[in-house]
């Protein structure tokens, strides 16, 4: 992708930031309070933090309080139980439930990361990595069933591995011990989120020689899910929210990763300003973030179709766009 000129640049990402409130919809008044839950703390969710912490929720008159569910199942499971109103999750999820005695249906609205977001770090560095190297290798991957090792599986298989029998896939570490369980010396290999995947390698525990959503292509990876009767009855609250989004990732596309830095700090104390900014230019340079919220149905097939190959579904188990993405919203942006 062509990199605009600084100048221009800096230009549309403070036209952006600055942008009038008449350019987007009435915000709602008085101001909604929304529930909701992030699948996990990560740099990979950049857009939305910028959108809350430069007030384009407030401004669209959306008062949002947020959590971290640790994981999709528990994101999906606070959106049926009614402890959260809208969450963010991997669309996997909605299409289990949709196939599930689950009364209460799940629908896909808006699209934040247009694919995976994990790196594959090695123990060593690697001059001239091959996909190859993993055979006979154990790798950390993440909860069966979800998309980062849904993701893994076919990045392997498109370089001619068989995730079940020429790797062995450590899948059953919880989210909160995988780098600790890096650190105590499991797995020769290993997929990692920023932050910690530059945490590893800055402490010299670790180095990035792939990313996983470069091998598989552009695939929406993480979502904006609210149930189904939710968006029935707050179809506002759902409008503004998809426009909020629109508008923090053009902001995110347009505007450097030292811009915003800043701006997202505070979701990640402690953090090194510059490693965030490492992070953030990691993830731009391979166009992991969306630039429109619309989920579209090539998309989902094609995530259908990895679930099949993964044998997570069956093949007579495919859902309709339809029963699980409700486009509307997306399509209406400004």
């Amino acid at each position: 992708m062509k990199s605009l000129p600084l100048p221009r640049l800096a230009g549309a990402a403070l036209l952006a930031l600055f942008i009038p409130l008449a350019a987007h919809a009435e915000a709602l008044n008085p101001p909604v309070k929304v529930r909701y839950e992030e699948v996990v703390r990560s740099i990979l969710y950049v857009p939305k933090y910028v959108a809350l912490s430069q007030g384009y929720f407030k401004d669209a008159g959306l008062d949002v309080s947020m959590k971290t569910s640790q994981g999709t199942d528990k994101g999906m499971t606070a959106l049926l139980s009614g402890s959260a109103d809208i969450v963010l999750i991997g669309p996997e999820a909605s299409i289990y439930v949709q196939n599930s005695e689950s009364p209460v249906k799940p629908k896909i609205f808006a699209g934040l990361t247009a694919t995976d977001g994990f790196f594959l770090l090695a123990r060593k560095p690697i001059d001239k990595f091959d996909w190859s190297m993993l055979k006979g290798k154990d790798v950390i991957g993440f909860r069966p069933g979800s998309n980062p090792i849904v993701f893994l599986e076919t990045a392997l298989r498109k370089h001619g591995l068989d995730p079940q029998k020429d790797v062995k896939l450590l899948n059953n570490i919880g989210i909160p011990a995988r780098a600790g369980a890096w650190m105590a010396g499991q797995g020769e290999y290993g997929i990692f989120l920023e932050p910690e995947a530059g945490e590893l390698v800055r402490n010299g525990k670790g180095y990035i020689v792939a990313s996983v959503g470069h091998e598989v292509g552009q695939v929406d990876y993480t979502v904006f899910t609210a149930t189904d009767k939710y968006i029935r009855d707050n179809p506002k609250v759902i409008q503004a929210w998809t426009d909020v989004v629109a508008r923090a990732e053009k902001y995110v596309k347009d505007t450097p990763a030292a811009t915003l830095t800043p701006q997202i700090m505070t979701f990640f104390p402690g953090m090194d300003q510059g490693a965030v900014t490492e992070a953030i230019e990691r993830y731009k340079q391979y166009q992991i973030w969306k630039t429109s919220p619309l989920v579209t149905a090539e998309a989902m097939a094609k995530l259908q179709d990895m679930l099949v190959a993964s044998a997570v579904m069956k093949e007579t188990a495919r859902v309709k766009y339809e029963d699980v993405v409700v486009a509307d919203f997306a399509k209406k942006v400004p």
